[in-house]
């Protein structure tokens, strides 16, 4: 597996849309539109199995006929279920290698990670990516963690693994965590300012290198 993204990585998160009156289908759309070739779904915790499997088929479609790729957080067995690409992970849910039995030797399988022992562990295991956060305060998601800064990231970055950024990044923050090893930028919030997502992601795609963020 040797796959290529844009380094904008949009998390479509159904609490984020649901307080904010959003479509979660149009968001996802909105942001292929802009150019985002990885998308991740992250559901809310009292989303039903059944609700969540239903939106995932329809942001797999769409990313799908797009060229784009789709992971789902948390739940690999509703990756597998709407055909999505993959799963992300974290420190509490189902271990890697668990995850990677699910999905397949060809999927993508994500892991969170928020401090130096993780990231060593996730490093030496068979994640295709690994995520490091949150690099800042975040309103949406309470990881238990405070904020660890662009420290992290240069810890985990240049050691095998693509690693992705998480947690209060902005359009604005985007160069310096590029620049301190980020191989993708996970947004979750800041791709709605403006109201425009599309917009949005054109911008952070306008303002950043132009080097793929590769799966391996």
């Amino acid at each position: 597996m040797n796959l290529q993204y844009p380094v904008v990585y949009p998390i479509i998160d159904t609490s984020v849309c649901r307080e904010r009156a959003i479509e979660p289908v149009a968001l996802a759309e909105a942001c292929l539109r802009g150019g985002a070739r990885l998308l991740q779904l992250r559901a809310a915790k009292d989303d039903s199995s059944a609700s969540l499997t239903l939106l995932a088929d329809r942001i797999v479609a769409a990313a799908h006929a797009a060229g784009a790729k789709v992971v789902v957080n948390d739940r690999a067995d509703i990756a597998q279920l709407s055909h999505a690409d993959g799963v992300h992970v974290g420190q509490t849910d189902l271990p890697v290698a668990a995850a990677r039995m699910i999905v397949g030797p060809d999927g993508i399988v994500g892991v969170s990670t928020h401090d130096r022992d993780q990231i060593d562990e996730a490093l030496a295991g068979e994640a295709s990516y690994v995520a490091v956060g949150p690099l800042f305060l975040t309103s949406t998601k309470d990881t238990g963690y405070t904020a660890r800064g662009l420290d992290l990231v240069r810890y985990a970055a240049n050691r095998g693994k693509p690693i992705v950024a998480i947690g209060g990044i902005t359009l604005e923050r985007a160069p310096e965590v590029v620049a301190a090893g980020a191989s993708a930028l996970a947004v979750i919030a800041d791709i709605l300012v403006g109201g425009d997502p599309e917009a949005r992601v054109r911008g952070f795609l306008a303002r950043l290198p132009a080097q793929p963020f590769r799966v391996y």
